[in-house]
């Protein structure tokens, strides 16, 4: 086998290194849409998916076929800026708003469960022989949760606003604010050495630039963001609006490091300062498809790293840390959420979500590598534990309501009602359920939802009108500032939540466009569309448009009665102006 690889090798690698790569990325893209289909297909989640590719690839000599070395060179390039868009759509869903709204759940149960796991982690580090450094880091990692795997899978059970849900949110934004702090600090951390004056004068040296860096983000935030946003926005001009906060988040975290900080704190930063505007929704409905495939070659560059052979020699090894992980940061959780007072049912659920170490521990734990690499297999063991522990993630969600269900049915638990939860204008989107989704805020889109308001239906509208959704917050509607052309903008309105979505505006093209994803997501939704002329009807109908409203006929019928008004008005008007000449 070893001998036919080497001579096919020659002929797959004629030509320059960007063909090998171009047919790496083609062998790994059509791997990854066969293994996603498969994780979808068990309902869980594609990230391991990702991973498992990158660990195939490295182990059956693919790699040679393409480039060997250089190919793996270009996958940490792609997941390098993967990892700086991953925390520029972090900084933008991130909200202090939010985080303030839920500052007792994230401090006081963030912080305990944060520390707690951090202190535990670092002590049996330490006591294996791990420096205090590497030893700080790891603690770090296994103290972070995998929030895309939690909060997705508790969106999809409809339990994102529900207490398990909003605590499991209020801990993940705590554990986003340490390892953001957390990596300001890591090349310090891994590579400081010398007396403690020179670890303080570093240290000093690293907080003046992260205050130098925050005051000129906050003021071009401030003043300079916005208003090239509205300008952009206003353009209409979907290209533009994406090359403006493709150039924003580089831009930014550009400067980051040209301070000598990272990017990836650079590209938080970024996100953060659009996070509280009303563009946020549009912004990263933008940036997550561009974001999602980036993060994906991230995992596979990270299983890339994985030698099979030795984890396959250690598999008891990886076994056991991801029982012990999953069962004793799962206890700690359990302790955070019972210090909040919750019901043993959230609490339960709150810990199916966060016993797991998750994407931003290989972040970090890759961030580390390439300031001091770790040893191996111990680096090997925790990549595939956190993809481990991130698959039992989906299933433990979904078992806990039914294991607290057997537990009461033999009386060994009682289960009371916890409070509805406070939700902030964000969640408060997110939490829309059997609502009316109005896109287009014209005349017709107007009065449309005033009829739903009146009558006591939630409604959210989508609008890319910036004047108009600045208009809206601020009388306190539900209202998006996202196009209806991307899928993200459907998935950020909960169209599987929603009762109906109607199109108010007559652009057959956006709306035929809108209809497939939407069908794409929620093949039931019931869709009413606007039509300017009869030829479309067929068209939008066929595409899965429900009820197709069409401008000619409601003309017509309005023309129709206006004549009818006017000519009996006029009958009306010459029989009295005949009366008065017959009078005289």
């Amino acid at each position: 086998m070893s001998d036919w690889v080497h001579s096919v090798t020659p002929v797959l690698a004629v030509g320059s290194d960007i063909e090998g790569t171009v047919g790496m990325l083609a062998l790994v893209l059509g791997s990854l849409v066969l293994v996603s289909l498969l994780l979808v297909r068990i309902r869980q989640s594609m990230l391991v998916g990702y991973f498992i590719c990158g660990v195939v690839v490295a182990n059956v000599g693919m790699m040679e076929w393409f480039g060997g070395a250089t190919d793996q060179e270009d996958f940490e390039a792609f997941g390098e800026f993967g990892v700086v868009l991953l925390m520029f759509s972090l900084g933008i869903e991130f909200s202090l708003t939010e985080l303030k709204h839920l500052r007792r759940a994230a401090f006081l149960g963030g912080g305990v469960q944060v520390a707690l796991t951090w202190a535990l982690t670092f002590g049996v580090a330490q006591y294996f022989g791990m420096g205090a450094g590497p030893a700080a880091v790891l603690g770090v990692a296994v103290a972070l949760s995998s929030t895309a795997v939690s909060m997705k899978t508790l969106q999809e059970q409809g339990k994102s606003a529900s207490p398990s849900g909003r605590t499991a949110l209020a801990i993940a934004l705590f554990q986003d604010v340490v390892v953001v702090l957390f990596m300001l600090f890591l090349p310090l951390i891994l590579g400081a050495g010398g007396d403690g004056d020179e670890v303080g004068k570093a240290l000093g040296g690293t907080l003046v630039k992260s205050i130098l860096f925050m005051v000129f983000a906050w003021v071009f935030g401030r003043f300079v963001i916005p208003r090239l946003l509205l300008s952009v926005s206003r353009k209409r001009r979907r290209e533009l609006f994406k090359i403006l906060v493709f150039g924003l988040c580089t831009g930014v975290a550009w400067s980051a490091s040209a301070l000598g900080l990272s990017l990836a704190l650079g590209a938080f930063v970024a996100g953060l300062v659009v996070s509280e505007s009303m563009y946020s929704h549009r912004v990263l409905a933008d940036v997550l498809p561009f974001k999602d495939l980036f993060l994906t070659l991230f995992f596979v560059f990270v299983g890339l790293t994985v030698d099979l052979g030795a984890i396959a020699a250690h598999w008891g090894t990886v076994l056991g840390v991801t029982l012990v992980l999953v069962l004793v940061k799962g206890a700690i959780v359990g302790l955070s959420c019972r210090l909040l007072g919750l019901t043993t049912r959230s609490n339960l659920r709150t810990v199916a979500a966060l016993c797991s170490t998750g994407e931003f521990s290989l972040v970090l734990m890759a961030q580390a590598n390439a300031i001091r690499p770790w040893e191996e297999p111990f680096y090997g063991v925790f990549v595939v534990s956190t993809a481990l522990s991130m698959a039992l993630v989906p299933s433990m969600v979904r078992w806990a309501p039914r294991l607290v269900g057997v537990l009461e049915e033999r009386g060994l638990i009682r289960t009371a009602v916890s409070p509805p939860a406070d939700l902030s204008y964000s969640e408060r989107v997110k939490g829309l359920s059997n609502h009316a989704i109005v896109c287009g805020y014209g005349p017709v889109g107007q009065r449309l939802h005033q009829s739903l308001v009146r009558a006591g239906v939630e409604t959210l509208v989508v609008e890319l009108n910036a004047d108009t959704v600045r208009r809206l917050r601020k009388r306190g509607d539900a209202v998006l500032f996202a196009d209806a052309a991307h899928q993200e903008t459907w998935e950020l309105a909960g169209v599987k939540r929603a009762r109906f979505v109607a199109f108010t505006f007559p652009d057959t093209r956006v709306a035929f466009q809108a209809t497939r994803l939407i069908r794409e997501v929620c093949p039931t939704a019931l869709i009413l569309a606007r039509a300017r002329f009869v030829s479309d009807v067929p068209r939008l109908e066929q595409q899965g448009v429900n009820v197709v409203v069409l401008d000619e006929v409601e003309s017509s019928h309005a023309m129709v009665r206006a004549a009818e008004e006017a000519y009996s008005l006029s009958e009306e008007k010459g029989e009295l102006e005949g009366g008065e000449d017959g009078g005289e």
